[in-house]
């Protein structure tokens, strides 16, 4: 479930774009108003004021964002009005031109892959191609060592079937495939990547109850006792809980990102733009049984000013 709260009367467009342009006039910013209308507003109607705001001003609502605003709320605006699937085109394409491609970094491609629609992926994948003049998958491979390359291009090229059926006994039989792998300690085996890659959700997800109620433990706990590449084996992980539990995944990213010292603002404003109009309020939820705490309270006591007051607006509290 979404957690951004949009009124039942919105301005139009044009009147968003007017209110947005008044925010950036005089001698500061209105950030507050920016908060107002770009942050109660659903993928559609953002859509719409960018493009209200180019035929009006005749400037790109992102141009003029970037200019006016600046720091993590910058960010975090900015990567809000985004279209999603340029969005997370982006995101991607931040990571593989980094110079230090660590597994946290490489968990956003696991998300995009794993935790969003098969058409979301495609726009993914056509807007990378329009944006970067490459392809997500020839990036991906020129730039990640293998065999953590060849897990991640089966994942970002897959096109998973989207309906709630499942084969139990395709299930059973491939949870022998991949128990066979882990006796085996073949972390990259075909069949794993195969079945992790290709297989629906909600497929992978009977294979997963198939293989506890055969052999006892969970995949990902035998996963976790293979020798071998530990980012391989850390980046299955990271893809067996997103495929099971995508709420918790999202969950465990907010906690990490602000336990310990320091935050880590990036990690944290992207699970929370990316997801609050997804299933923000199931990771919510998680978070509190995860941590004994509201997501909330521990984001109000852990970051400030306007960009916490952005972040907790996507949130859907009243502040």
């Amino acid at each position: 479930m979404a957690t951004i709260r949009v009124p039942d009367e919105v301005p139009s467009p044009a009147q968003d774009s007017e209110t947005l342009n008044q925010a950036f006039r005089g001698w500061g910013t209105d950030e507050k108003a920016i908060i107002r209308v770009l942050g109660k507003r659903n993928e559609r109607q953002r859509k719409r004021i960018r493009e209200s705001y180019r035929e009006i001003y005749g400037k790109d609502l992102i141009d003029a964002l970037t200019s006016e605003l600046s720091g993590d709320f910058m960010k975090a605006v900015v990567l809000w009005t985004y279209d999603p699937a340029e969005r997370d085109a982006r995101l991607a394409n931040n990571v593989l031109n980094g110079k230090k491609k660590s597994i946290e970094k490489l968990k956003i491609i696991v998300e995009i892959s794993c935790t969003t629609s098969p058409n979301h992926l495609i726009a993914v994948r056509k807007a990378y191609c329009s944006l970067f003049d490459s392809s997500l998958e020839e990036h991906i491979a020129s730039s990640v060592p293998f065999p953590l390359a060849k897990l991640l291009v089966i994942l970002a090229t897959s096109f998973r079937y989207d309906k709630e059926m499942v084969d139990t006994e395709v299930a059973a039989i491939e949870a022998g495939m991949l128990r066979e792998a882990m006796t085996n300690k073949q972390l990259d085996h075909d069949h794993v990547l195969y079945i992790l890659g290709t297989r629906s959700i909600y497929q992978l997800r009977e294979t997963f109850v198939a293989y506890k109620q055969s052999y006892g433990k969970t995949l990902d706990k035998d996963v976790d006792g293979c020798p071998g590449d530990a980012d391989l084996r850390s980046l299955l992980q990271m893809v067996i809980l997103c495929i099971e539990f995508p709420e918790k995944h999202f969950a465990k990213v907010v906690s990490d990102s602000i336990e310990g010292f320091g935050t880590d603002e990036d990690s944290l404003t992207r699970a929370i733009v990316t997801r609050a109009e997804i299933d923000l309020m199931k990771a919510r939820g998680e978070y509190f049984n995860m941590y004994n705490t509201s997501m909330d309270n521990a984001i109000i006591g852990d970051v400030s000013g306007d960009y916490k007051d952005f972040l907790l607006t996507l949130l859907g509290s009243n502040i």
